[in-house]
């Protein structure tokens, strides 16, 4: 036990003096939450719009205002006509306009119905098709407000409820996502290109033939990105409470532990490509390529799963990231307990055993 101790105190030792390793360590975790907490976001906002009012009324104002005062849209500025709106389009720095036909507020009052019309750039269709549903809302939120006081009949208003995500804020999203990525990384990298290192040094042949067994050879190699990584899960946690204004809605202690069982997985991962490889550079390139693609793609935080075709869903289960990325969002953002989220544990711990006997085994054939 005491050479235990004393292996993964040096394995500290040399993962502290290394000011590349602790950058990627401790540097690139708060990079990427602030990058895809406030950059990288489903949401759009502040998008520029121009008015084209034909009607001057005080309903046509009314709306304008409204519109403006919402979080969505700016209101850059109003045209004459319909060739200055068209110039504007081509410019490219307008993403939507909104065009008020004359008698606007005398169609409201008198005949309880009149039409705005809502043109969008759709260069970008999705931008254009979710701008266009964003102006919408604010335009039947507007009429619900008019209609209060008069009597429609058959009038059916739905009523949408946001559950977990009332604003619609990109942050729940993003966060849990950020943490698979980051702890993949980071865990399977720093695992793999530490043991690949004493492969190409020499050394690992020196250790398998001392009285420390293999098995704690590799144990030691990790714990130090064991213990690195919850420091960066606290630091994710503590950027989305006070920065993002994200809270934990579920078990801070039930998020660690999974947290604790996803990076075992990423250290079995990082131990298996290593046995696999002979090179540091082989190594970070499998880490890098063969991890970062399939996390981003397969997780689920970037792209839906249900949309992709049959086989690559299928695929999408042996990505541990995926189970991960449901687990962060059952716990932090819907307030769950475990009874929710067993399965995906032990299909992480499924995972974390196969990949360790598969790895161990190969790892005696190959140095013995």
């Amino acid at each position: 036990m005491k050479q235990f101790v004393n292996f993964v105190r040096k394995e500290f030792f040399h993962v502290m003096r290394d000011r590349k390793t602790l950058l990627i360590l401790f540097g690139m975790p708060v990079a990427q939450i602030l990058i895809f907490g406030f950059a990288l976001t489903n949401e759009v906002k502040n998008s520029k719009l121009i008015v084209f009012d034909q009607a001057k009324d005080p309903a046509s104002q009314e709306l304008i205002a409204k519109i403006e005062a919402s979080r969505y849209f700016e209101v850059e500025r109003s045209v004459m006509n319909e060739q200055q709106m068209e110039a504007v389009f081509r410019q490219g720095e307008i993403k939507m306009a909104i065009v008020f036909p004359a008698g606007f507020n005398s169609g409201l009052l008198h005949e309880h119905h009149a039409q705005v019309q809502v043109i969008a750039d759709a260069s970008d269709p999705n931008t254009a098709n979710m701008l266009s549903n964003y102006l919408s809302a604010i335009v039947m939120d507007y009429q619900s407000t008019r209609s209060k006081s008069l009597v429609l009949p058959y009038r059916i208003v739905p009523e949408v409820r946001m559950l977990y995500n009332p604003q619609l804020k990109g942050a729940p999203n993003f966060v849990p996502g950020v943490m698979a990525l980051v702890l993949m990384l980071v865990c399977v990298m720093m695992t793999a290109i530490s043991i690949v290192k004493e492969k190409e040094t020499g050394t690992m042949e020196v250790l398998l033939v001392s009285p420390f067994k293999p098995i704690l050879v590799i144990i030691s190699k990790t714990v130090p990105y064991l213990i690195l990584s919850l420091v960066n899960v606290a630091s994710i946690l503590l950027l989305s409470v006070f920065v993002l204004e994200l809270p934990v809605n579920g078990s801070v202690l039930l998020l660690f532990g999974e947290s604790v069982l996803f990076i075992i997985t990423c250290l079995t991962v990082g131990i298996f490509i290593s046995v696999k490889t002979d090179s540091q550079q082989v190594a970070m390139l499998i880490s890098l390529m063969g991890m970062l693609l399939p996390t981003v793609l397969f997780s689920g935080f970037m792209f839906p799963i249900e949309n992709m075709p049959y086989p690559l869903q299928l695929f999408s289960n042996v990505v541990p990231a995926k189970w991960f990325y449901i687990i962060v969002k059952s716990i932090m953002i819907k307030g769950l307990g475990f009874e929710a989220i067993w399965k995906e544990t032990l299909i992480l711990a499924g995972i974390t055993v196969v990949l360790l006997v598969i790895s161990l085994k190969s790892f005696k054939i190959r140095l013995s």
